[in-house]
């Protein structure tokens, strides 16, 4: 079969671009509810609650079905308001978008037997995310970022100097452009998660879903290359200006969502090809954890989602397998904090993964 290039790379848009309207809902509302806390309780510079809840309320957080926890906690970790164990338990815990496989009826295996199985992986992360949070917390491991808000008062006097035409592209064209596109596609994105969509419109869905990725890597190419103090534009004073900064980070996930896609559908479609995944799957059971979790692993929630998808389809798939996925995934989270601060986005990664391996293997000698 010939490889259409054009038509994988529209798919990959389309993808993104469904995934990102879900995961965009996530980052505006998280947006205007700490828009709402602030206001009320003017709590904006605290952290959330004591240093040594940060592991449990990370890796509940993590729990929570999707990627908006890591986006969240990425972000909140970059602004030194969660410890680096908060942030490695959510990552642990997470099972990103592949929980709605799981979570969503499929002709392919018993919605009881999809529903165990996401209770079980969820709970081996919840608690696997919370042991090794406290870990690192107890040996003292800290962040080696900078505080976004201290950027933003060190580099607002620049902001100025661009003002006008940075002003357009984010207040008018992003905010008119993308808002909308959110809104029309959030309920298909939500119902593609379950298999369902939305008949009627399936066409202009689709081409308003790759017209938003587009859109979003456009746009956060030029305030990357353009506009290097744009992140100093939203004061979080009013309810658009905390929207117009959320729409700053929905154009950067969507695009690292797209990049992620592109990659690693390429390498399990193309290069491996999906009848050698599926032998390699049901191959030795220590050799297909090690390779889920090496699925996992990468970027997004590609991997997790293909591995959620073999746990369904292929028969006598290792729970354990599907649990070295789950931990090792990080979600959509990792790529904001991959283009905040690489070092501890490589170093969650890699602890994850061998966070992984350990706690699979275990759950794979007790039984699972």
């Amino acid at each position: 079969m010939k490889f259409d290039l054009w038509s994988f790379i529209l798919d990959n848009f389309d993808a993104a671009g469904s995934i990102g309207a879900y995961v965009s809902l996530s980052i505006l509302g998280f947006a205007l509810i700490s828009f709402v806390a602030k206001k009320k309780y003017n709590k904006a510079k605290t952290s959330i609650g004591p240093k040594w809840s940060h592991p449990i309320i990370g890796s509940f957080l993590g729990t929570i079905p999707g990627c908006g926890a890591t986006i969240v906690v990425a972000s909140l970790y970059q602004n030194k308001k969660v410890s680096f164990g908060g942030l490695l338990a959510t990552f642990i815990s997470t099972l990103g978008e592949g929980s709605f496989v799981l979570l969503g009826a499929s002709n392919e295996a018993d919605v009881v037997a999809n529903l165990k199985a996401y209770l079980t992986i969820t709970i081996f992360g919840f608690v696997a995310g919370v042991i090794f949070g406290y870990l690192f917390d107890l040996f003292g491991f800290r962040s080696s970022n900078v505080n976004d808000e201290q950027k933003h008062k060190k580099d607002i006097s620049q902001h100025f100097k661009q003002n006008k035409l940075s002003e357009f592209l984010i207040e008018k064209l992003a905010f008119y452009i993308m808002i909308p596109m959110v809104i029309f596609l959030a309920p298909g994105a939500i119902m593609a998660l379950w298999g369902g969509g939305i008949d009627a419109i399936s066409s202009l869905t689709y081409w308003i879903s790759v017209a938003f990725t587009i859109f979003c890597v456009v746009f956060y190419f030029v305030n990357l290359f353009v506009f290097k103090y744009h992140d100093c534009y939203s004061s979080y004073n009013t309810i658009k200006s905390t929207l117009l900064h959320a729409i700053l980070d929905i154009a950067m996930v969507v695009t690292f969502v797209f990049i992620g896609l592109l990659v690693s559908n390429y390498i399990i479609d193309i290069l491996i090809g999906v009848e050698i995944f599926n032998k390699w799957m049901q191959s030795s059971v220590y050799v297909v954890i090690f390779l889920a979790a090496i699925i996992g692993l990468m970027p997004g929630c590609g991997g997790m989602i293909a591995v959620a998808v073999a746990f369904i389809t292929i028969p006598n798939f290792p729970m354990a397998a599907l649990i070295a996925a789950a931990i090792a995934t990080s979600g959509d989270g990792i790529f904001p904090l991959l283009a905040e601060n690489k070092k501890d986005a490589m170093i969650v990664s890699l602890v994850g993964f061998v966070v992984a391996l350990f706690v699979a293997y275990i759950s794979f000698a007790i039984g699972f």
